[in-house]
């Protein structure tokens, strides 16, 4: 790749690996480029908003699409503008599939949260009509080859929500980061929030599995927010504990 990632409008993390902070909530994309493929991690709250992410993942890899989409949770700001990834692979936690199908609860939450939070009614409904369901269920940890770069996800929750997807980027070469995208069970621009589908007797120890993932050196990148370092998660770790009487 001869682009800059900030030129696209990315930031950079390590080489081949960079996010994208989204306007409105400030939900992270993440992008990880192989020698064959693009991983893609979430996809904004809109069809729109999908769209506009592939053409910048798009112009950043040359003209090579993304072939590879991991959905960190089902929530609308992460998961709606997968329709706009005709023909990739998707991802998602092992049960994400079904609570997202036609007639399942977590579908019609969708577009209720979408609206209650400001997206236009008419681009709510139309993402959840055309909503692109995983076709892949990680239970536990799964390894996506990109040539030349692989990306470990990993189902380390319940926690923020029942069906929580991480991905794990090992760094290449001297001085390249390992890069941990937490999705939102960690958030740095606000406090992380616990709705009805969140199990917080389970969320420290979702935290502990990613902190084991990525180690005291890893980039972890939030849900919403700025990257973060170990000890911050740590610290999430710990007051969420202390929060919800967890251990």
């Amino acid at each position: 790749m001869n682009v800059r990632w900030e030129e696209c409008g990315w930031e950079r993390l390590s080489p081949g690996v960079g996010r994208r902070r989204l306007p409105r909530w400030d939900a992270t994309a993440g992008l990880v480029a192989g020698d064959g493929a693009a991983l893609l991690y979430d996809t904004g709250s809109t069809v729109r908003e999908g769209a506009a992410i592939r053409a910048a993942a798009q112009s950043l890899l040359g003209g090579r699409r993304v072939t590879h989409v991991a959905l960190s949770h089902p929530h609308f700001d992460h998961v709606l503008g997968t329709a706009a990834f005709s023909g990739v692979e998707v991802y998602g936690a092992v049960g994400t599939a079904e609570l997202l199908a036609p007639g399942g609860a977590g579908r019609s939450a969708l577009y209720e949260d979408a609206v209650r939070e400001g997206v236009d009614a008419a681009r709510a409904a139309e993402a959840v009509d055309v909503l692109v369901l995983p076709r892949h269920a990680v239970s536990g940890e799964l390894t996506v080859d990109l040539g030349g770069r692989q990306v470990l996800l990993a189902n380390v929750g319940p926690g923020h929500t029942g069906h929580d997807l991480a991905a794990l980027v090992p760094g290449v070469g001297t001085g390249s980061p390992d890069v941990v995208f937490c999705g939102d069970l960690v958030e740095e621009s606000g406090e992380p929030q616990a709705g009805p589908d969140a199990v917080p007797a389970h969320w420290p120890a979702a935290l502990d599995r990613l902190l084991a993932l990525g180690g005291e050196d890893a980039l972890y990148v939030p849900g919403h927010g700025a990257v973060v370092d170990a000890a911050f998660v740590r610290a999430q770790r710990d007051a969420l504990a202390a929060g919800f009487g967890g251990v």
